[in-house]
């Protein structure tokens, strides 16, 4: 009898970990993904017969891992956004395993992607709407706390999503805008929704949640009290550090300095700096003041980050309206020849 290989044994216990369910809705193809608290599935709906990602706690949940799913999945059906997975259904498993049902996003992450989009330009276009749900969830008093390239999909239209909700921290305040009857009963699940973060044993002092390289320094340091939108301000400036440089940024490093031999602009790499402040009153306050300075800068136009020179906002100007320069100087010229001509 052939002994079986460790790729062979490895396959199999995989495959007796594939999602039973009481119903026969949802038919397993594969797994797609697997993490700390769970694995992705790849099934088919039987029902409405369309592909759909199923996430499922990696072995029997402990209560724990139980409610950090459910909030996830609680988090997600409430923040309605085209840059946000939305959530189908939620059930649980012959074995009793909470599981959740998702859209099937299929494209590329951001790693990857950027290897095939090497304009700067483009690059930031693609910054500035992966900063769009995030903004979205900030306004709804939710954190991502995880935000890195692995996280965000890129469809093959374009399309961005932001993924993996898992670490999500509700903010003590609800957005003071809501005022609808619909936006109140939202509030009250949000507040429900901060109990259930602020009880939880993964936000405890001394915890650390996130991603080297792309974790803010209180996230470093487990200051769960100091953890706000701020946090989710320096994940994205690791992501902006990264598309303009193709470098992981470090830990409380010198931002012009690393960026000064990249031929990165000027006012991109305060920015980048700005972004990335070690300490949260030195950052932007918010993901929108990120965005648009980033937009700013791909406009052509002025930075908040950056203080310009005399001649570096003639150049800007210059640069900004190089067509209509170029026609002014040229009517200016045939007028010049005109009357020269007409001695």
């Amino acid at each position: 009898m052939t002994p079986l290989s460790d790729a062979a044994v490895t396959r199999l216990k995989r495959l007796g970990a594939w999602p039973e369910f009481a119903e026969p809705r949802y038919a397993v193809v594969e797994e797609i993904g697997r993490g700390g608290m769970g694995a992705v599935y790849l099934a088919i709906d039987e029902e409405l017969r369309r592909e759909v990602a199923i996430k499922v706690p990696n072995a029997i949940a402990s209560a724990e891992l139980e409610q950090r799913l459910r909030r996830e999945a609680r988090v997600l059906a409430s923040l309605e956004h085209p840059g946000i997975v939305p959530i189908h259904d939620v059930g649980r498993l012959v074995d009793g395993r909470l599981f959740y049902v998702m859209k099937r996003v299929q494209g590329r992450t951001l790693r990857d992607e950027i290897e095939h989009v090497s304009d700067v330009m483009d690059r930031l276009r693609i910054f500035e709407r992966i900063c769009d749900p995030v903004a979205f969830a900030h306004a709804h008093g939710f954190i991502h706390r995880d935000l890195k390239p692995e996280n965000v999909m890129i469809g093959s239209f374009g399309e961005v999503v932001v993924m993996d909700w898992g670490t999500v921290k509700s903010r003590q305040s609800a957005v003071a805008s809501r005022q609808s009857t619909v936006s109140s009963r939202q509030s009250a699940v949000d507040r429900q929704s901060v109990v259930d973060h602020e009880t939880s044993n993964d936000t405890s002092h001394g915890t650390v949640i996130g991603t080297r390289g792309f974790m803010a320094p209180e996230q470093a340091r487990g200051a769960v009290d100091e953890i706000d939108q701020r946090t989710d301000v320096y994940g994205l400036g690791a992501i902006l550090f990264l598309l303009v440089s193709n470098h992981v940024p470090e830990a409380e490093m010198d931002v012009p300095r690393a960026l000064r031999g990249l031929h990165v602009a000027r006012p991109l790499t305060a920015i980048c700096e700005k972004a990335l402040a070690v300490e949260r009153y030195d950052r932007y306050q918010t993901v929108a003041a990120l965005a648009d300075d980033v937009a700013a800068y791909r406009d052509g136009r002025a930075v908040g980050a950056y203080r310009e020179g005399l001649f570096e906002r003639l150049v800007r100007f210059g640069r900004t309206h190089r067509t209509a320069i170029l026609l002014v100087l040229a009517y200016m010229a045939m007028r010049g020849l005109i009357a020269w001509l007409g001695r």
